[in-house]
Protein backbone atom coordinates (compact mmCIF):
# COMPACT_ATOMS: atom_id res chain seq x y z
CA UNK A 1 0.00 0.00 0.00
CA UNK A 2 1.24 3.40 -0.62
CA UNK A 3 2.47 5.51 1.85
CA UNK A 4 1.48 9.03 0.25
CA UNK A 5 -0.14 11.74 2.28
CA UNK A 6 -3.26 13.53 0.95
CA UNK A 7 -1.96 17.06 0.01
CA UNK A 8 -4.98 19.23 0.76
CA UNK A 9 -5.02 23.14 -0.78
CA UNK A 10 -7.03 25.51 0.15
CA UNK A 11 -7.58 29.63 -0.57
CA UNK A 12 -9.88 30.31 2.50
CA UNK A 13 -11.69 28.44 4.44
CA UNK A 14 -15.58 30.37 5.33
CA UNK A 15 -15.19 29.73 9.31
CA UNK A 16 -11.47 28.62 11.12
CA UNK A 17 -14.00 25.26 12.06
CA UNK A 18 -12.76 23.78 8.89
CA UNK A 19 -9.22 23.67 10.06
CA UNK A 20 -10.62 22.22 13.48
CA UNK A 21 -12.21 19.47 12.05
CA UNK A 22 -9.42 18.62 9.35
CA UNK A 23 -6.53 18.66 11.88
CA UNK A 24 -7.02 15.10 12.89
CA UNK A 25 -6.86 13.53 9.41
CA UNK A 26 -4.10 12.52 8.13
CA UNK A 27 -4.08 15.37 5.67
CA UNK A 28 -1.38 18.33 4.30
CA UNK A 29 -3.50 20.83 4.90
CA UNK A 30 -1.35 23.91 2.64
CA UNK A 31 -3.17 27.18 2.23
CA UNK A 32 -2.68 29.37 -0.60
CA UNK A 33 -1.89 33.30 -1.27
CA UNK A 34 -3.45 34.66 -3.83
CA UNK A 35 -0.50 37.69 -3.59
CA UNK A 36 2.34 35.64 -3.57
CA UNK A 37 4.09 35.23 -6.54
CA UNK A 38 2.57 32.23 -9.16
CA UNK A 39 5.98 30.51 -9.18
CA UNK A 40 5.40 29.14 -5.58
CA UNK A 41 1.67 28.72 -5.80
CA UNK A 42 2.47 26.59 -8.55
CA UNK A 43 4.27 24.35 -7.41
CA UNK A 44 2.32 24.73 -4.49
CA UNK A 45 -1.43 23.77 -6.95
CA UNK A 46 0.90 20.96 -8.95
CA UNK A 47 1.56 18.77 -6.06
CA UNK A 48 -2.18 18.80 -4.88
CA UNK A 49 -4.60 15.82 -4.75
CA UNK A 50 -7.23 17.84 -3.32
CA UNK A 51 -7.40 21.90 -3.96
CA UNK A 52 -10.29 23.95 -2.40
CA UNK A 53 -11.07 26.30 -5.02
CA UNK A 54 -10.91 30.44 -4.69
CA UNK A 55 -13.84 32.13 -5.27
CA UNK A 56 -14.11 34.49 -7.95
CA UNK A 57 -14.88 37.69 -6.28
CA UNK A 58 -11.23 36.83 -4.09
CA UNK A 59 -9.45 35.95 -7.16
CA UNK A 60 -11.19 39.62 -9.33
CA UNK A 61 -9.50 41.87 -6.08
CA UNK A 62 -6.14 40.73 -7.24
CA UNK A 63 -4.68 41.22 -10.92
CA UNK A 64 -3.88 37.67 -12.30
CA UNK A 65 -5.26 35.98 -9.52
CA UNK A 66 -7.76 34.28 -12.08
CA UNK A 67 -5.38 31.76 -13.06
CA UNK A 68 -6.09 30.28 -9.58
CA UNK A 69 -9.52 29.32 -10.38
CA UNK A 70 -10.28 25.95 -11.60
CA UNK A 71 -9.85 26.32 -15.63
CA UNK A 72 -8.65 23.52 -17.82
CA UNK A 73 -5.38 25.48 -17.81
CA UNK A 74 -4.78 24.78 -14.04
CA UNK A 75 -6.60 21.39 -14.46
CA UNK A 76 -3.82 20.19 -17.34
CA UNK A 77 -0.91 21.60 -15.10
CA UNK A 78 -1.42 19.65 -11.94
CA UNK A 79 -1.65 16.29 -13.15
CA UNK A 80 -2.00 15.07 -9.26
CA UNK A 81 -5.09 16.43 -8.51
CA UNK A 82 -7.62 14.40 -7.90
CA UNK A 83 -10.57 16.45 -6.81
CA UNK A 84 -11.77 19.97 -6.59
CA UNK A 85 -14.76 21.69 -4.55
CA UNK A 86 -16.01 24.82 -4.81
CA UNK A 87 -17.06 26.86 -1.66
CA UNK A 88 -20.61 27.07 -1.75
CA UNK A 89 -23.17 25.59 -3.79
CA UNK A 90 -21.99 27.97 -7.13
CA UNK A 91 -19.35 26.32 -8.58
CA UNK A 92 -19.10 28.32 -12.17
CA UNK A 93 -15.00 28.40 -10.99
CA UNK A 94 -14.72 25.22 -12.08
CA UNK A 95 -14.59 23.87 -15.50
CA UNK A 96 -16.56 20.15 -14.71
CA UNK A 97 -16.30 19.02 -18.45
CA UNK A 98 -12.34 19.59 -18.17
CA UNK A 99 -12.06 18.15 -14.56
CA UNK A 100 -14.32 14.99 -16.31
CA UNK A 101 -12.27 14.15 -18.85
CA UNK A 102 -9.01 14.42 -16.79
CA UNK A 103 -9.55 12.30 -13.97
CA UNK A 104 -11.05 15.05 -11.46
CA UNK A 105 -13.76 14.54 -9.16
CA UNK A 106 -15.77 18.14 -8.83
CA UNK A 107 -17.59 19.01 -5.90
CA UNK A 108 -19.62 21.74 -4.38
CA UNK A 109 -21.44 22.41 -0.99
CA UNK A 110 -24.67 22.53 -1.76
CA UNK A 111 -27.24 22.66 0.93
CA UNK A 112 -25.46 24.09 3.97
CA UNK A 113 -25.58 27.44 3.03
CA UNK A 114 -29.45 27.49 1.71
CA UNK A 115 -30.64 28.68 4.60
CA UNK A 116 -29.40 31.90 4.55
CA UNK A 117 -29.53 32.65 0.95
CA UNK A 118 -33.31 31.74 1.15
CA UNK A 119 -33.84 33.93 3.97
CA UNK A 120 -31.77 36.44 1.69
CA UNK A 121 -34.15 35.92 -1.15
CA UNK A 122 -37.73 36.18 0.97
CA UNK A 123 -35.98 39.68 2.31
CA UNK A 124 -35.57 41.42 -1.12
CA UNK A 125 -39.40 40.36 -1.71
CA UNK A 126 -40.62 41.85 1.47
CA UNK A 127 -38.09 45.20 1.14
CA UNK A 128 -39.49 45.66 -2.58
CA UNK A 129 -42.68 44.58 -1.94
CA UNK A 130 -43.08 47.20 1.06
CA UNK A 131 -40.59 49.71 -0.33
CA UNK A 132 -38.63 49.53 2.43
CA UNK A 133 -35.56 50.90 1.38
CA UNK A 134 -36.94 53.37 -0.61
CA UNK A 135 -39.03 54.72 1.81
CA UNK A 136 -35.49 55.09 3.83
CA UNK A 137 -33.91 56.75 0.92
CA UNK A 138 -36.59 59.63 0.85
CA UNK A 139 -36.91 59.77 4.67
CA UNK A 140 -33.37 60.53 5.04
CA UNK A 141 -33.15 62.88 1.78
CA UNK A 142 -35.44 65.31 3.33
CA UNK A 143 -38.71 66.00 3.99
CA UNK A 144 -41.48 63.86 2.87
CA UNK A 145 -44.45 65.35 1.39
CA UNK A 146 -46.60 62.68 1.02
CA UNK A 147 -46.07 59.03 2.39
CA UNK A 148 -48.91 57.45 -0.01
CA UNK A 149 -46.47 58.03 -2.70
CA UNK A 150 -44.92 55.16 -1.11
CA UNK A 151 -47.68 52.68 -0.62
CA UNK A 152 -46.58 49.12 -1.31
CA UNK A 153 -47.60 46.00 -1.75
CA UNK A 154 -48.27 43.05 -0.02
CA UNK A 155 -47.10 39.38 -0.56
CA UNK A 156 -50.23 37.53 0.25
CA UNK A 157 -51.91 35.42 -2.55
CA UNK A 158 -49.34 36.49 -4.95
CA UNK A 159 -47.53 34.62 -7.69
CA UNK A 160 -43.77 33.04 -7.08
CA UNK A 161 -41.86 32.54 -9.83
CA UNK A 162 -38.62 29.96 -8.82
CA UNK A 163 -36.04 29.48 -11.53
CA UNK A 164 -34.11 26.48 -9.85
CA UNK A 165 -35.75 24.19 -6.83
CA UNK A 166 -32.56 22.74 -5.71
CA UNK A 167 -31.75 23.21 -1.61
CA UNK A 168 -32.12 27.40 -2.03
CA UNK A 169 -35.19 27.39 -4.18
CA UNK A 170 -36.76 24.52 -2.30
CA UNK A 171 -36.55 26.33 0.86
CA UNK A 172 -37.45 29.41 -0.15
CA UNK A 173 -41.16 28.06 -1.27
CA UNK A 174 -40.96 26.89 2.53
CA UNK A 175 -40.48 30.51 3.90
CA UNK A 176 -42.77 31.76 1.83
CA UNK A 177 -45.91 28.82 2.94
CA UNK A 178 -47.48 31.45 5.43
CA UNK A 179 -48.22 33.96 2.70
CA UNK A 180 -50.21 31.54 0.81
CA UNK A 181 -48.22 32.32 -2.90
CA UNK A 182 -48.85 30.31 -5.80
CA UNK A 183 -45.54 29.21 -6.11
CA UNK A 184 -44.25 28.24 -10.15
CA UNK A 185 -41.24 26.39 -10.86
CA UNK A 186 -38.74 26.12 -13.75
CA UNK A 187 -36.43 23.85 -13.29
CA UNK A 188 -35.66 20.74 -16.05
CA UNK A 189 -34.40 18.24 -13.20
CA UNK A 190 -38.09 18.98 -11.15
CA UNK A 191 -39.76 15.83 -10.93
CA UNK A 192 -43.55 15.52 -10.15
CA UNK A 193 -43.13 13.81 -6.49
CA UNK A 194 -40.81 16.47 -5.24
CA UNK A 195 -43.13 19.71 -6.82
CA UNK A 196 -46.12 17.97 -5.49
CA UNK A 197 -44.38 17.30 -1.80
CA UNK A 198 -43.48 21.61 -2.04
CA UNK A 199 -46.73 22.21 -3.21
CA UNK A 200 -45.52 24.19 -6.49
CA UNK A 201 -46.43 23.80 -10.04
CA UNK A 202 -43.72 23.05 -12.47
CA UNK A 203 -44.29 25.36 -15.88
CA UNK A 204 -41.84 26.45 -18.89
CA UNK A 205 -39.96 29.54 -18.39
CA UNK A 206 -42.47 31.60 -20.86
CA UNK A 207 -45.24 30.85 -18.13
CA UNK A 208 -43.07 31.58 -15.05
CA UNK A 209 -42.10 34.99 -16.12
CA UNK A 210 -45.33 36.00 -17.75
CA UNK A 211 -47.69 35.08 -14.80
CA UNK A 212 -45.15 35.76 -11.72
CA UNK A 213 -45.59 38.55 -9.31
CA UNK A 214 -41.65 38.02 -8.06
CA UNK A 215 -39.28 35.99 -10.16
CA UNK A 216 -36.81 34.69 -8.20
CA UNK A 217 -33.84 32.68 -9.49
CA UNK A 218 -31.53 30.71 -7.44
CA UNK A 219 -29.86 28.34 -9.99
CA UNK A 220 -26.47 27.55 -10.61
CA UNK A 221 -24.69 29.50 -13.17
CA UNK A 222 -24.00 26.56 -16.06
CA UNK A 223 -23.71 26.55 -19.88
CA UNK A 224 -27.64 25.73 -19.69
CA UNK A 225 -28.49 28.45 -17.42
CA UNK A 226 -26.18 31.41 -18.48
CA UNK A 227 -28.30 34.19 -20.06
CA UNK A 228 -31.46 32.28 -19.85
CA UNK A 229 -32.94 35.60 -18.71
CA UNK A 230 -32.41 38.37 -21.02
CA UNK A 231 -35.01 40.71 -23.10
CA UNK A 232 -38.02 38.77 -24.66
CA UNK A 233 -38.28 37.24 -20.68
CA UNK A 234 -38.31 41.00 -19.10
CA UNK A 235 -40.62 41.91 -21.76
CA UNK A 236 -43.07 39.25 -20.64
CA UNK A 237 -43.13 40.09 -16.79
CA UNK A 238 -46.15 42.22 -15.70
CA UNK A 239 -45.38 45.79 -14.95
CA UNK A 240 -46.06 45.21 -11.11
CA UNK A 241 -43.64 42.47 -10.96
CA UNK A 242 -40.03 42.44 -9.43
CA UNK A 243 -37.36 40.20 -10.61
CA UNK A 244 -34.71 38.99 -7.58
CA UNK A 245 -31.96 37.11 -8.06
CA UNK A 246 -29.46 35.36 -5.32
CA UNK A 247 -27.84 33.33 -8.46
CA UNK A 248 -25.05 34.38 -10.71
CA UNK A 249 -24.88 37.86 -12.88
CA UNK A 250 -24.28 36.23 -15.94
CA UNK A 251 -27.71 34.37 -15.55
CA UNK A 252 -29.31 37.49 -16.57
CA UNK A 253 -28.91 40.03 -19.26
CA UNK A 254 -27.67 42.95 -17.36
CA UNK A 255 -28.47 45.41 -20.05
CA UNK A 256 -31.94 44.41 -20.82
CA UNK A 257 -32.60 44.23 -17.14
CA UNK A 258 -31.57 47.96 -17.18
CA UNK A 259 -33.46 48.67 -20.26
CA UNK A 260 -36.90 47.14 -18.45
CA UNK A 261 -36.33 49.02 -15.31
CA UNK A 262 -36.05 52.37 -16.93
CA UNK A 263 -38.58 51.59 -19.50
CA UNK A 264 -40.90 50.73 -15.95
CA UNK A 265 -41.76 47.18 -18.01
CA UNK A 266 -41.08 46.08 -14.31
CA UNK A 267 -41.59 47.28 -10.97
CA UNK A 268 -38.24 46.80 -9.58
CA UNK A 269 -35.40 44.44 -9.06
CA UNK A 270 -33.61 42.90 -5.78
CA UNK A 271 -30.03 41.82 -6.42
CA UNK A 272 -27.02 40.10 -4.56
CA UNK A 273 -25.23 39.45 -7.65
CA UNK A 274 -23.86 40.92 -11.07
CA UNK A 275 -21.36 40.40 -13.58
CA UNK A 276 -18.53 42.35 -12.66
CA UNK A 277 -18.25 41.58 -8.88
CA UNK A 278 -17.73 44.19 -6.83
CA UNK A 279 -19.93 45.98 -8.85
CA UNK A 280 -18.56 49.85 -9.97
CA UNK A 281 -19.90 52.66 -7.59
CA UNK A 282 -21.47 54.42 -10.66
CA UNK A 283 -22.89 51.08 -11.75
CA UNK A 284 -26.40 52.15 -13.51
CA UNK A 285 -28.10 49.72 -12.28
CA UNK A 286 -27.65 50.88 -8.51
CA UNK A 287 -28.38 54.24 -8.92
CA UNK A 288 -32.31 52.95 -10.23
CA UNK A 289 -34.33 54.00 -6.97
CA UNK A 290 -36.57 50.60 -8.16
CA UNK A 291 -33.42 48.49 -7.47
CA UNK A 292 -32.18 46.79 -3.87
CA UNK A 293 -28.92 45.41 -4.27
CA UNK A 294 -26.23 43.71 -2.03
CA UNK A 295 -22.30 42.83 -2.88
CA UNK A 296 -23.19 38.84 -3.22
CA UNK A 297 -23.49 38.21 0.72
CA UNK A 298 -26.74 36.43 1.07
CA UNK A 299 -24.86 33.58 1.73
CA UNK A 300 -22.77 35.51 5.03
CA UNK A 301 -24.12 34.55 7.46
CA UNK A 302 -22.20 33.43 10.98
CA UNK A 303 -24.30 30.58 10.75
CA UNK A 304 -23.95 29.49 7.26
CA UNK A 305 -20.34 30.28 7.30
CA UNK A 306 -19.92 27.60 9.91
CA UNK A 307 -22.07 24.90 8.23
CA UNK A 308 -20.16 25.49 5.54
CA UNK A 309 -16.70 25.19 6.72
CA UNK A 310 -17.38 21.83 8.40
CA UNK A 311 -19.62 20.35 5.39
CA UNK A 312 -16.59 21.35 3.63
CA UNK A 313 -13.88 19.76 5.59
CA UNK A 314 -15.73 16.44 5.70
CA UNK A 315 -16.27 16.22 2.40
CA UNK A 316 -12.73 16.49 1.81
CA UNK A 317 -12.21 13.65 4.68
CA UNK A 318 -14.77 11.53 2.95
CA UNK A 319 -12.87 11.91 0.08
CA UNK A 320 -9.37 11.01 1.44
CA UNK A 321 -10.93 8.17 2.84
CA UNK A 322 -11.73 6.58 -0.29
CA UNK A 323 -15.36 7.11 0.08
CA UNK A 324 -18.18 8.66 -2.39
CA UNK A 325 -18.19 13.25 -1.95
CA UNK A 326 -22.04 13.51 -0.64
CA UNK A 327 -21.78 16.34 -3.21
CA UNK A 328 -20.34 15.21 -6.51
CA UNK A 329 -21.05 16.82 -9.41
CA UNK A 330 -19.89 14.90 -12.30
CA UNK A 331 -20.64 11.24 -11.30
CA UNK A 332 -19.28 10.07 -15.10
CA UNK A 333 -15.81 10.18 -13.43
CA UNK A 334 -16.00 7.52 -10.73
CA UNK A 335 -14.42 4.30 -12.64
CA UNK A 336 -11.57 7.07 -13.85
CA UNK A 337 -11.40 8.98 -10.77
CA UNK A 338 -11.44 5.56 -8.83
CA UNK A 339 -8.18 4.20 -10.63
CA UNK A 340 -6.53 7.32 -10.31
CA UNK A 341 -7.32 7.41 -6.79
CA UNK A 342 -6.02 3.32 -6.37
CA UNK A 343 -2.63 4.61 -8.42
CA UNK A 344 -2.14 7.26 -6.13
CA UNK A 345 -2.74 6.04 -2.28
CA UNK A 346 -2.97 2.31 -3.07
CA UNK A 347 -6.17 1.41 -2.65
CA UNK A 348 -9.53 2.33 -4.06
CA UNK A 349 -12.86 3.96 -3.51
CA UNK A 350 -15.14 1.56 -1.22
CA UNK A 351 -18.22 3.13 -3.04
CA UNK A 352 -20.02 2.73 -5.75
CA UNK A 353 -20.98 6.16 -7.78
CA UNK A 354 -24.87 6.50 -9.03
CA UNK A 355 -25.35 9.50 -11.50
CA UNK A 356 -29.10 10.18 -10.62
CA UNK A 357 -27.57 10.85 -6.63
CA UNK A 358 -26.11 13.44 -7.50
CA UNK A 359 -28.34 15.76 -9.60
CA UNK A 360 -29.58 17.76 -6.71
CA UNK A 361 -26.08 19.08 -6.26
CA UNK A 362 -26.37 20.69 -9.60
CA UNK A 363 -28.68 22.79 -8.81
Amino acid sequence: MSTTRPRLVYERWTDPIAGEVLEPADIDVIRLDLSAPAELNWSVLESAHGYQVATRTDTAALPGASQYLAGAELISRCDNLLAVCSAGAGYDVIDVEACTRAGVAVCNNSGPGAEAVAEHALGFMLDLAKKITVSDRRLRAGPLENRLTLRGTQLLGKTLGVIGLGAIGSRLVELCAPFRMNVLAYDPYLDEAKAAALGVTGVDLAELVRSSDFVQVTCPLTAETAGLIGRAEFAAMKPTAYFITTARGPVHDERALLEALRSGAIAGAGLDVFHTEPPRHDDPLLQMDTVVATPHTAGITAEAARDIAVATAEQWKAIFAGQLPPRLLNPDVWPRYCERFNDVFGFRPNASCDPADSDSNRR
